[in-house]
């Protein structure tokens, strides 16, 4: 008996076939468990739909009182914000209230609660509002301030600061206002 010539091929194609589908299954379920390439969620930062802030310089010794107006969105706890100030064109320093609410509204350069530049005015109460408040919650609405040392920073009407706060476990800004002095 006699096999017809146009079926001579089909075995080693289909196991070619079916060694090459074996190897891509292989190959996609260890590189899943390799790289780690798995579902993961990740957590969104709080939103603040609105904000606002100003700075205001101050006469004699003291420096300028910065507040920060959360006007609409979500309820922010503190414990979790970061507050970054970058004053490179005015001073030419950036520092950072951390460990927040900062506990006597002191914040003290060697403290806990600072880091990197010191531009804060270290005096009693010149830390207020829900950042300064041992509740823990900033809700729309409310404003928050802290003050510049002028000794540290001195800043002229027309000088500008950035103010970011950064909500810490997803290191996403939540608030960001460019200050000029007036």
């Amino acid at each position: 008996m006699r096999i017809p010539r146009s079926s001579r091929a089909v075995t080693p194609v289909v196991s070619n076939v079916l060694l090459v589908a074996t190897v891509v299954v292989l190959a996609a379920t260890i590189s899943v468990l390799a790289l780690g390439f798995t579902e993961e969620t990740t957590e969104t930062g709080p939103v603040v739909g609105e904000s606002s802030g100003n700075l205001v310089t101050q006469e004699g010794y003291d420096g300028g009182i910065v507040r920060l107006n959360h006007i609409a969105g979500d309820t922010l706890t503190v414990s979790n914000l970061e507050i970054v100030v970058d004053a490179q064109d005015a001073c030419d320093k950036t520092g950072r209230l951390v460990n927040l609410p900062a506990s006597g509204g002191d914040p003290v350069p060697t403290s806990k609660f600072v880091r990197g530049d010191d531009v804060f005015d270290n005096s009693y109460n010149s830390v207020g509002g829900p950042i300064g408040e041992a509740r823990g919650e900033w809700e729309a609405g409310e404003t928050a301030t802290f003050r510049l040392a002028k000794s540290e920073c001195q800043l002229d009407n027309g000088d500008e600061i950035i103010v970011r706060v950064v909500h810490t476990p997803t290191n996403s800004v939540v608030i960001k206002e460019t200050l000029t002095a007036t």
